[in-house]
């Protein structure tokens, strides 16, 4: 453990990647998912089929063989793009269709009538969306999100493979070279995904507790 606390430092550099790139490939997720879940549930037939694949396809694809489509499949497309950003794109097309699903489940939790009153108002469908339905729907869907996104916390140790050196290749390269202290070492990086963790769902459960009090 003395060449971990020595180089600390590295630790906390690989636990701010690790964050960085949490927080852009959320980010672009909600945002990406949410408009998925629009397309799906909305009146246009071949956008509501289109995100209906992606979700199909990208659910039932392992998320090392997104990586390596974004790694190693973008050069041949003549896109050359930082590690960095092969990790959020891969880390966002993966996730959204996640979310994607988690925010359709909390569409159709809202009564239809809700949308109808507001569509007789002269509402138009993006309208009805963004100031009736999502507001509502978001409120419910705070759980499974925050599952998703503690999911994406996880999964963005696969970018080690990939040349990130975020947290779980950080612990990789100390326990190398540190093979009698390989299980403090686990433990000490362990420890660290806890506490991000558990962040997360600490917000998450604020947010949810928000939402109930404003509904009422």
């Amino acid at each position: 453990m003395d060449d971990v606390i020595s180089n600390f430092d590295l630790v906390l550099q690989a636990f701010r990647l690790t964050i960085e790139l949490f927080v852009v490939s959320g980010i672009l997720s909600l945002i990406f998912g949410t408009a998925l879940a629009a397309m799906r549930v909305g009146p246009v037939a071949v956008l509501a089929r289109a995100a209906a694949l992606y979700v199909a396809l990208v659910r039932n694809t392992p998320l090392l063989i997104v990586f390596i489509l974004a790694t190693f499949g973008l050069p041949k497309l003549d896109v050359q793009l930082p590690f960095f950003v092969k990790g959020v794109i891969a880390l966002t097309v993966y996730t959204s269709a996640f979310v994607c699903e988690a925010v359709r489940s909390g569409i159709n939790s809202v009564p239809l009538g809700q949308a109808e009153a507001a569509r007789a108002t002269g509402l138009t469908f993006t309208q009805t969306m963004s100031n009736v339905v999502l507001p509502q729907a978001l409120r419910a869907v705070v759980p499974p999100l925050t599952s998703t996104m503690i999911a994406l916390v996880k999964n963005t140790s696969v970018g080690a493979v990939f040349g990130l050196f975020e947290a779980t290749a950080r612990m990789r390269y100390f326990s190398n070279n540190n093979a009698s202290d390989r299980t403090l070492i686990f433990l000490t990086f362990a420890l660290g995904y806890v506490i991000i963790v558990e962040l997360i769902s600490a917000a998450g459960l604020g947010l949810e507790r928000r939402g109930r009090v404003a509904a009422r």
